[in-house]
């Protein structure tokens, strides 16, 4: 059986999301395969206690371990090595879960420390998750392979508040109304606001900067919201597409986590066309970023004009009840457990490979 660490909590905005989704995944992994550990981060980035990981997980998972988490310098040739301790006994991991939603869990952070102790992680490693994180560098990412994007412009503490008067009228008259304002680092709507009125853009900007140093404002787009998931290495497939149909303006935080009155659609009705077109563009866009192991990737369809614009790859989607990321490959008839074992065996497949790359140059000597 295999050792495997699920990392939730953390420090962000999306912490109460990950605990939700952190709890989903252990209650449905593989007890004939995995033995679970859960490990508990705080929302000030420290590393709770056993009794703190299992109160946090805000469910009764019996057969879940909560372990004592230590970091220290690896005996076996590795930089670092994350160990548990149970009842006395020592706990090696052989395979990680980071189910940490937004900043230092998603952005590439958690996933180099892990890195670091050659230990296999589900999801997309430093690279990835980094460029799926920051929506400005996504957006190069994605013009530069010719993907359709919405136009947005960034702005920085360099811009803002000192140059306000001026950007509020030079934002609006380039991109036109409404306009959605998003911190460039952050998941789960949280920060994000759209704006009908010019004078709304001012405020919107600072509720923006109060969770990231920078901030995308976007062109704001009539459009569907519809969401296609992704999963591979080397081969990657894509799931059918899903609509989201928003109880509030647009699918900000309240609706999609509180008040339980969107409609999903799965599938999405689409022309077979539309279909394919959306499928193709998940598999490009989770290529553009250097996605491995699975992603859900949004789109906007347009209402005038049938046009479809990529909006982002989201690297560690949510895998709560009411996510989009597992009900889509339910579509295709893969359940929750099978789902988690595809993925761990996607980590346990990149780790091998990276075990056997070459490390050092015989030339040198």
């Amino acid at each position: 059986m295999l050792n495997i660490g699920v990392l939730f909590g953390g420090k962000s905005g999306e912490h109460e999301v990950s605990l939700v989704s952190g709890a989903s995944i252990m209650a449905n992994l593989n007890r004939a395969r995995f033995r679970v550990h859960a490990i508990g981060i705080r929302k000030d980035g420290s590393l709770a206690s056993p009794a703190e990981a299992r109160a946090m997980l805000q469910r009764n998972l019996p057969d879940v371990l909560t372990p004592e988490i230590g970091v220290r310098p690896a005996r076996a040739g590795r930089l670092l090595e994350i160990y548990g301790r149970e009842g006395g006994a020592e706990v090696a991991f052989d395979l990680f879960f980071p189910v940490l939603h937004g900043t230092f869990g998603e952005d590439g952070t958690v996933q180099g420390l892990l890195e670091m102790t050659e230990t296999p992680l589900v999801g997309c490693s430093v690279l990835g998750s980094a460029a799926g994180m920051d929506k400005e560098i996504m957006k190069h990412l994605f013009r530069a392979e010719g993907l359709p994007v919405v136009s947005s412009l960034t702005l920085t503490p360099a811009d803002w508040p000192s140059r306000r008067a001026e950007l509020v009228p030079k934002l609006v008259d380039t991109l036109g109304l409404p306009l959605f304002v998003k911190p460039a680092r952050l998941g789960s709507s949280v920060g994000i606001s759209k704006v009908n009125r010019a004078e709304e853009l001012g405020a919107a900007v600072d509720e923006a900067f109060a969770y990231d140093y920078k901030v995308l404002v976007e062109k704001g787009v009539d459009a569907r919201e519809i969401e296609c998931s992704v999963m591979g290495n080397d081969a990657i497939r894509a799931s059918q597409p899903g609509e989201i149909v928003p109880s509030n303006e647009f699918y900000d935080y309240a609706a999609k986590y509180v008040d339980n009155r969107s409609e999903l659609r799965m599938p999405a009705p689409l022309e077979p066309e539309q279909v394919d077109e959306i499928r193709n563009l998940a598999v490009r866009a989770f290529r553009a970023i250097g996605g491995e192991g699975y992603a859900r990737v949004d789109f906007l369809l347009d209402r005038r004009d049938g046009r479809v614009y990529v909006n982002e790859v989201n690297t560690i989607p949510g895998f709560t009840e009411i996510s989009m990321f597992p009900k889509l490959w339910s579509l295709s008839g893969i359940g929750l457990p099978q789902l988690l074992d595809e993925l761990a065996d996607l980590a346990l497949e990149r780790g091998e490979r990276k075990r056997r790359l070459k490390t050092s140059y015989e030339g040198a000597r």
